[in-house]
């Protein structure tokens, strides 16, 4: 039995669900206790203290983690989400859009968590701009932002799906830039500890191979045919926006094609976070990131 517990609930974790839905883990021989959990540092102080076996969420909370700790085991082990899943929406077309034009205008950023502010701060700096001069709006939710810029009050948002196709579908707003297309940047995983990874390396492996078979199937799968599949998880969101969503996602490439986190997504994370004060020092690759599950099973995938 492994206990798992969700970071928050959120829409570019679909194939978590997906996997949990389609009874991908169970096929796999591996039993999960599927926890919720509406806090992200609550889940994260959950794994550390043994509470449970495994999270998802941010290659960054475990770098910040390595900082705080050197010799912390908290460590990742399969990838997921290998791209930014924000997006930038303006009130206004701006098809020649590029990060530096943010100092132009007031955006309302994503206040709910640190790395969406972190990497497109980074994404502006390597743009030839200073980020600490952009006009941005930083106590709102992503919901707030949205109702904002359909107000007038705000000229962008960084929103995640479904806010971003919601305001593209109602025509409110317009897709200025999709954070995935700088490439790859480590975003999701599933971690755990490195006692874990030792004491039930067979129930790990089982979820690492479901994983791999799953991000296959969302890559394959249209998302009218996703949404139906995972629908219990987002009730409140409308099927065609679900889908809508999923299908930009799946063209930005946003999920990994297979399990094994890659070095340029993770460098690319922590150039961000050090060019944004959130790191103080260079963390270890090795140190954060666990491949053998996942080289293991790219090399003789599940069929």
């Amino acid at each position: 039995m492994i206990t798992l517990s969700e970071n928050f609930r959120a829409l570019f974790y679909t194939p978590f669900y997906a996997a949990q839905a389609l009874g991908a883990f169970a096929a796999q021989g591996t039993e999960i206790d599927f926890r919720l959990s509406a806090d992200p540092n609550r889940t994260a102080a959950s794994l550390r203290s043994g509470d449970v076996d495994v999270m998802w969420g941010g290659p960054l909370r475990v770098m910040l983690t390595h900082q705080a700790d050197p010799a912390s085991d908290v460590v990742c082990f399969c990838d997921v989400v290998a791209r930014d899943p924000f997006l930038v929406i303006g009130r206004t077309p701006r098809p020649d859009f590029r990060p530096a034009d943010l100092l132009g205008v007031r955006i309302g950023t994503v206040s709910e968590v640190p790395t969406p502010w972190l990497c497109l701060q980074d994404d502006i700096r390597r743009d030839g701009a200073d980020p600490a001069a952009v006009q941005r709006v930083t106590d709102q939710t992503m919901a707030e932002n949205a109702q904002a810029l359909r107000a007038g009050t705000l000229d962008a948002v960084q929103v995640f799906q479904p806010y971003a196709e919601e305001l593209l579908a109602s025509g409110a707003g317009h897709l200025w830039y999709a954070a995935a297309t700088r490439g790859l940047t480590a975003y999701t995983t599933l971690v755990t500890r490195r006692t874990i990874l030792a004491e039930k390396r067979e129930e790990l492996l089982g979820m690492v191979r479901a994983m791999h078979q799953t991000l296959h199937w969302i890559r394959t799968t249209p998302g009218t045919e996703i949404q139906r599949t995972v629908a219990p998880y987002f009730p409140d969101v409308p099927a065609p926006i679900f889908a809508a969503a999923i299908d930009r996602y799946r063209r930005l490439e946003l999920y990994g094609p297979d399990p094994v986190t890659r070095r340029e997504g993770f460098d690319r994370l922590a150039a961000a976070m050090r060019s944004g004060g959130a790191l103080t020092s260079d963390i270890s690759f090795d140190d954060c990131v666990d491949n053998s599950l996942a080289d293991e099973v790219t090399k003789n995938p599940p069929a």
